[in-house]
């Protein structure tokens, strides 16, 4: 148990890595179940073309969708998404920083089939060989448009196909083939450029925005993170208390019999301490207000605020209580 402790600390402290690392391993996974899958055009008029693109089209949506549920943010850009104002303002430029922060990494599942299909070319020729022009190819074929894409819609079938027709499939499905892989190197340029636009050129221009909005993205999720934390120590040591008192409360109509089977009670010390980690909150009335105001009316982004210095008559404010403060620093990769 100890160790999987370990792994799920060590990837919450490298989440960018371990992200970026699920990404890459969806996007071959993209390519193993293509490779994988048994592609059977229905050579049929009118279904080629639907078929085709729904193969290329259809896929990469689910995995773009993959890419988003496997992406812890997605919660927590719903969260700040939906919360009310409150005393906290809601910055537009933090949310679009997130939102396209996660929508690169989904990207990469998609681009990857949609590059493997191009390059493989089944899809391509299936889908356009009724388009395909025969004069193009220098054959002459005679026939009425409706017989002539029945014949042409025969094309990634070769047990179909009727060889009887004067066209080469071999030259016409080589046709189609170097169309779809020129247009599948085409689309991994495409896209090759605009992650290094978008990666290397966006800081460039808007530096003072850039650094503002992945600031404030990187807070909004430690701040998550670290209410989750706090509200798991408060809640086991609420338990702890409870139970102790339930117990304490038992122990008259405990037979005595049994008493060698009691639970230790807690120590005074460990008990103090239990009671130090409730921060005040020691019922149910006021932990559920608690967290109802934590969702409708978030705290201001100011630590001095609230912060109240009870300066007693006749002293000067240098003699004042000093305010312990504890500054802290976290640091994350890009």
């Amino acid at each position: 148990m100890d160790k999987f402790r370990l792994i799920f600390q060590f990837l919450q402290s490298n989440q960018e890595s371990f992200l970026n690392g699920m990404c890459g391993i969806l996007a071959l996974a993209s390519a193993q179940i293509y490779s994988a899958f048994e592609f059977n055009c229905p050579c049929l008029a009118g279904y080629n073309l639907l078929y085709g693109l729904g193969v290329m089209s259809v896929p990469p949506v689910v995995l773009f969708l993959l890419g988003f549920v496997m992406n812890n943010n997605v919660s927590v850009l719903a969260e700040e998404w939906e919360r009310p104002q409150g005393l906290r303002g809601k910055d537009p430029g933090v949310l679009r920083y997130m939102f396209c922060s996660m929508a690169q990494r989904a990207l990469i599942a998609p681009v990857t089939w949609i590059s493997v299909t191009l390059l493989d070319g089944k899809c391509f020729i299936c889908a356009f060989s009724e388009g395909l022009d025969p004069r193009f190819l220098g054959s002459n074929i005679s026939a009425t448009p409706s017989q002539l894409r029945k014949i042409l819609a025969t094309l990634p079938c070769p047990d179909i196909f009727q060889q009887e027709a004067a066209m080469s499939r071999e030259a016409a499905t080589r046709y189609l083939r170097c169309v779809s892989q020129a247009l599948g190197w085409s689309f991994i340029l495409m896209m090759t450029f605009l992650a290094f636009l978008v990666r290397a050129l966006r800081p460039c221009f808007t530096q003072v925005a850039f650094l503002k909005t992945k600031y404030w993205s990187h807070y909004i999720d430690i701040e998550r993170k670290l209410f989750e934390e706090t509200c798991t120590e408060h809640a086991k040591s609420f338990a702890k208390v409870c139970i102790q008192q339930f117990f304490e409360g038992m122990q008259d109509e405990i037979v005595i019999g049994y008493s060698q089977c009691q639970p230790p009670l807690l120590p005074d010390t460990e008990t103090e301490k239990e009671q130090d980690k409730l921060l005040g909150i020691t019922d149910s009335k006021n932990m559920n207000k608690l967290l109802r105001n934590w969702h409708k009316c978030k705290p201001p982004l100011n630590v001095n605020s609230g912060v109240k210095e009870n300066v007693p008559n006749g002293t000067s404010s240098n003699k004042s209580t000093q305010t312990h403060r504890e500054n802290i620093a976290f640091y994350s990769k890009v």
